[in-house]
């Protein structure tokens, strides 16, 4: 299922099958040790048209919050920070030649990396669908109120 964000100006996609984060970074576990991530769709529009993913080496260990991917954008250049500690253990290369994936398709063929994640406590950390969509909510909000 797929929510979509009452109320404001723009409407975001926010899945029902993913975790979140307030970096706007998306995890789907897959199995019990497995976890997919990529870039929310929110994220994805604001950066605009992605033109360039620098994707980590198989097999690199990160720690929750480190930098993972790098996004380039016409707009920006930015990290995709990671949401769990793991090891990568699969990296999304069609984004190499297609990078606009992300933009088409944030949650599915836009995945960036999967992790074999280290602790199943650091889950927890991670925002629900409706956590999400209420804090991109909040940043909508905000950012109509500064345009003012």
């Amino acid at each position: 299922m797929v929510f979509i964000g009452e109320g404001m100006e723009r409407s975001y996609q926010v899945v029902e099958d993913c975790f979140y984060t307030k970096d706007h970074c998306w995890v789907r576990l897959e199995g019990k040790k497995y976890a997919v991530v990529g870039l929310t769709d929110y994220a994805q529009r604001k950066l605009r048209e992605i033109i360039y993913v620098e994707l980590p080496n198989i097999n690199t260990r990160v720690q929750k919050r480190q930098p993972l991917a790098t996004i380039e954008s016409v707009k920006a250049s930015t990290h995709l920070y990671s949401p769990i500690s793991g090891r990568v253990v699969e990296v999304n290369t069609d984004l190499l030649d297609n990078p606009e994936f992300i933009n088409e398709s944030p949650y599915r063929e836009g995945w960036i990396v999967k992790l074999e994640f280290m602790s199943r406590e650091e889950l927890e950390s991670l925002l629900t669908p409706d956590e999400y969509l209420r804090y991109i909510e909040e940043l909508e909000e905000i950012g109509e109120e500064a345009e003012e």
